[in-house]
């Protein structure tokens, strides 16, 4: 009867929308990481243009998916569901996407675990993947335990290759004491470091960043490149962390606290399980 045929094709057009899932697109290359991580290959209808640079830490899933520049035109001719931004975007195109009906999906700028916590269950809630953001909190969480107390509190100074320091109210900070160091720089957020201040005072141990060779933040005319700033690399780093873990407030920001701590010496474990 053509009742059932109706029933039927409606049933079957429900059952077409709930296995292909929502429409996601990611705006910048920080998104992108949540997007490639949280949704299903087929869902994923565009991720910013960085999102296979040598810094966008899951470069490799974004290869063969769809690259698209932010512009209203170009987002609304993918159709999404659901946008995920950390910084791409003003925030007129994310009203215009709202008020189209799009979910819009910030990323906070967190600068703790707590808040990275935050950013990975809210995301994962609107993507409907519940259980693989709690699988990313889990991961993250199980490397902070292993890595915590690693250094027992010896003091070290964070360097960039363009020459900024990081000290308390941001990630690095956290990732560093969450490691077991001391950070030396007592001073709020990020400031600059001139080449003769770390002449004049050297620190006693430095935890470098952006110092990859395929980084775009990597700056060949940073005072990181200075041949000083690297034999102070060369006597006193502890560990180089790739642009892939510090540019985005998420969970692999653990695979740098596990890295900070792999870097301890093991004369200085015993030294301090000794004492």
């Amino acid at each position: 009867m053509m009742w059932r045929a109706v029933l039927a094709a409606a049933l079957s057009l429900i059952a077409s929308r709930v296995s292909a899932g929502s429409r996601v697109l990611s705006l910048d290359q920080c998104a992108d990481q949540y997007v490639l991580a949280m949704s299903r290959r087929a869902d994923i209808v565009g991720l910013s243009t960085r999102a296979t640079r040598g810094d966008s830490y899951l470069r490799r899933l974004a290869h063969g998916l769809p690259l698209r520049r932010t512009s209203e035109e170009s987002i609304l001719a993918s159709r999404p569901d659901i946008v995920v931004r950390y910084w791409g975007g003003d925030e007129r195109l994310l009203s215009r996407l709202a008020d189209r009906g799009v979910t819009v999906v910030r990323i906070d700028d967190a600068t703790d675990f707590p808040g990275i916590r935050v950013n990975i269950r809210r995301v994962a809630q609107a993507l409907k993947q519940r259980a693989a953001g709690e699988a990313l909190v889990a991961g993250m969480d199980r490397q902070l335990t292993a890595s915590r107390g690693a250094w027992r509190g010896a003091r070290a100074f964070y360097l960039t290759s363009g020459g900024d320091t990081a000290g308390t109210g941001t990630l690095v900070d956290s990732m560093m004491r969450a490691a077991g160091l001391t950070n030396v720089e007592t001073a709020s957020g990020f400031r600059s470091v001139s080449l003769e201040q770390l002449v004049l005072h050297p620190p006693d141990a430095v935890v470098g960043g952006f110092f990859d060779a395929d980084s775009d933040a990597s700056q060949s005319w940073g005072i990181g490149r200075h041949q000083i700033v690297r034999d102070l690399l060369d006597k006193h780093g502890l560990v180089r962390l790739p642009a892939s873990l510090l540019g985005c407030p998420a969970w692999f920001a653990g695979d740098g606290v596990a890295a900070i701590a792999a870097a301890r010496p093991a004369a200085h474990s015993r030294s301090n399980a000794g004492g």
